[in-house]
């Protein structure tokens, strides 16, 4: 870890992105994913670095749709590993659900080390993809499942996921609750229902909120709740913050 101090105007960020380098150093993340980061990092900017409104709202509805899942699956990949294993765990317990890891980029051996990472933080059920069920409506590596985990699952907890299969996902019919920093994105409109957050703020909250919920409350939370209602609040606020920091900037040069 790089020697970042505290008193650092950005030091949350860099060190979130010191965990991440680690990854890549340790085998987990792909070096692909440092880019990914990077690129959720600048919509954090956007949304002020914060857990807003927005994402509570999702966030409640997630643990709901999560509580009431027959067979609810936790998706894992390296950046996810590297970013949150202890809060993975949690959620996991919580949920009494399983971890699955599924992985755009196999390098060599990285999918074996993600699992053993997840067991090393307290994971006791870490599912691995086989060959033996695929995905339909999809052609990556991403389409090789355990056939008693995502393929089984009702719903499907996957943050930082990609387009192409949180959409074969939903066409297997399957709900995807997801954390996506990026509300523009394919997954963030595909998903049944998208955290628009840091997924280092985002899991404890939802870990808090599932253990918070009651069964009488859960099926009123989803009923109430519209994804496309609250990508578009998500939007709303980049987009008044954005404006508002054009005009302190206009402001400052008068």
């Amino acid at each position: 870890m790089s020697d970042v101090p505290k008193t650092h105007p950005r030091y949350l960020s860099l060190t979130l992105r010191d965990t991440i380098v680690a990854g890549v150093e340790q085998g987990i993340t792909s070096i692909h994913g440092l880019i990914a980061h990077g690129r959720g990092e600048a919509f954090d900017y956007l949304i002020g670095e914060a857990t807003q409104p927005f994402a509570i709202e999702a966030i409640h509805a997630a643990a709901a749709m999560l509580r009431l899942a027959e067979h609810p699956v936790i998706s894992v990949n390296g950046n996810v590993a590297a970013l949150v294993p202890d809060a993975l765990v949690t959620l996991g317990q919580a949920l009494n659900a399983p971890l699955e890891v599924n992985i755009f980029h196999t390098e060599t051996g990285r999918e074996e080390r993600i699992r053993k990472h997840l067991l090393k933080h307290g994971a006791s059920n870490v599912l691995m993809p086989t060959t033996e069920a695929q995905l339909s409506y999809i052609d990556s590596n991403r389409k090789f499942v355990h056939p008693e985990g995502i393929f089984k699952a009702d719903v499907i907890f996957v943050p930082l996921e990609d387009g192409d299969r949180c959409e074969a996902l939903r066409k297997m019919g399957k709900d995807v609750v997801t954390v996506d920093l990026n509300p523009m994105s394919r997954t963030a409109k595909q998903a049944s229902i998208t955290i628009v957050d840091n997924v280092v703020r985002a899991l404890p909250l939802l870990c808090e909120e599932i253990r918070k919920l009651t069964d009488s409350t859960t099926q009123d939370i989803l009923k109430k709740y519209s994804n496309e209602a609250v990508l578009q609040k998500a939007l709303q606020h980049i987009s008044r913050s954005r404006n508002g920091n054009q005009r302190k900037r206009e402001a400052e040069h008068r």
